[in-house]
C-alpha cells in the first residue's frame, strides 16, 4: 500500500480504495488508512482522499495546505472538484 501511494505524483489525487486495489487488496480501503496513520509520515499520504474527497478528520488543514503546495484546491474539508485528479 506505501508503495502505490509512493508512486503518486505531485498534484495527483487517488482515493484509499484505488490504493488498496492496486495493492491487490481490492476492499482494504479502510486497512489503507490505518497503515497510513501508522506509517505514513515519510510518504505522500496527503494525495489520498476518500471517494468524495474529504480529507483526513482532524488534519483538514495540514491536509489543505499540502494539497494547496501542489495546486490542489480543497474547501470545507473536501477536495474541489473530481476527487480522483482527473
Amino acid at each position: 500500500m506505501l508503495t502505490v501511494v509512493a508512486g503518486t505524483r505531485p498534484g495527483e489525487i487517488v482515493t484509499y480504495a484505488e490504493v488498496a486495489r492496486e495493492a491487490g487488496a481490492p476492499g482494504a480501503a479502510r486497512a489503507v488508512g490505518r497503515v497510513l496513520r501508522v506509517h505514513g509520515s515519510g510518504h505522500p499520504w496527503w494525495r489520498v482522499v476518500t471517494v468524495n474527497g474529504r480529507l483526513v478528520p482532524g488534519l483538514e488543514r495540514e491536509h489543505a495546505d499540502r494539497l494547496a503546495s501542489e495546486g490542489v484546491a480543497t474547501a470545507s474539508g473536501r477536495v474541489v472538484g473530481d476527487a480522483h485528479g482527473d
